[in-house]
C-alpha cells in the first residue's frame, strides 16, 4: 500500500463517508477555504493512480469511490506509526500514551478487555 498526502488523505476521507462522490460533492464537503474544483479533480486522479480510487461513468461525468477500505488503510497507517516511532513495538506505543495522557489505569483495562474480545 502506498502512503498518502495530507490532501491526499482528506478525499479519501470524505469518499469514505460518502461511499460515492463527483468531485462536485468532494469539494462540497471540503471546509472554507475551498481549493479549485480542478485541484480536488487532480487528487482525486493521484488516488486513482495509487490504486485508492476507482470511478463510473454517470451521464457525461463520473463518480468516484475507494477501493481501499477505511479499516485497511488504518491499519497500514498505524503499523507504519509503531514502526518509525516506537521500535516497531504496540507496548512502546501504549507506554507512551499512557504517560503522555495521563491514562489511567481504569482505562488501560478498558482497552484490555476490548482487545481480548476482538480475539
Amino acid at each position: 500500500m502506498k502512503n498518502l498526502t495530507k490532501a491526499e488523505e482528506q478525499i479519501i476521507q470524505i469518499l469514505w463517508q460518502l461511499d460515492k462522490a463527483s468531485v462536485k460533492d468532494v469539494l462540497s464537503h471540503l471546509p472554507e477555504p475551498k481549493p479549485a474544483i480542478t485541484t480536488v479533480s487532480t487528487i482525486i486522479r493521484i488516488l486513482e493512480s495509487k490504486g485508492f480510487v476507482g470511478h463510473e461513468q454517470v451521464g457525461r461525468g463520473f463518480v468516484y469511490f475507494p477501493l481501499v477500505k477505511k479499516e485497511d488503510y488504518t491499519k497500514f497507517s498505524m503499523r507504519k506509526m509503531i514502526n518509525n516511532y516506537f521500535d516497531g513495538s504496540f507496548k512502546n506505543l501504549v507506554s507512551f500514551f499512557a504517560k503522555n495522557e495521563d491514562i489511567d489505569v481504569n482505562e488501560l483495562e478498558d482497552i484490555l478487555k476490548e482487545l481480548k474480545k476482538d480475539n
